[in-house]
């Protein structure tokens, strides 16, 4: 089940966030409030629950007629049910309805996995960033327009 991220899940959210992105390319705490705090003007930030637990979380910023991915993060334990895919289409659908014309978002080169996954809802590489992640960890820049535009 997917619901709009509240100020009590970032906890969680934030653990999540560690377990999948490590570390150093993990966001703070501080980063993560930052974000809520544009919701529902400029942000979009919904979190997937299965039972009590919360399973993953992703984000959209708007400004004008595109949309950009924050972040998408899925437990490990969750991957491959269909969790990613619907955060996704649940951005998607809140891109839409903004009238947003286009959405970008950035993944890391080596991420074979998320790349399948934006690729079958109709992302389309359109360049590269060298060093994105950090050195020598470049990241593929892809963008989704089509028939989900708002006209």
């Amino acid at each position: 089940m997917l619901r709009v991220m509240r100020w009590w899940d970032l906890d969680v959210v934030l653990d999540l966030e560690h377990v999948v992105f490590g570390g150093q390319a993990s966001w703070s705490v501080e980063q993560l409030w930052s974000e809520l705090a544009g919701v529902p003007d400029s942000r979009h930030y919904l979190v997937a629950e299965m039972g009590a637990d919360v399973v993953g979380y992703a984000g959209l910023s708007v400004v004008g007629d595109t949309g950009d991915v924050m972040t998408v993060a899925v437990a490990p334990s969750r991957r491959r049910h269909g969790v990613g895919r619907a955060l996704l289409d649940g951005l998607l659908s809140h891109a839409a309805q903004r009238r947003v014309r286009e959405v970008l978002l950035e993944v890391r080169a080596d991420n074979a996995p998320a790349i399948a996954l934006y690729s079958c809802v109709g992302f389309e590489p359109i360049s590269r960033r060298r060093d994105y992640y950090g050195a020598g960890v470049p990241a593929i820049v892809m963008r989704r327009r089509g028939q989900w535009v708002a006209s």
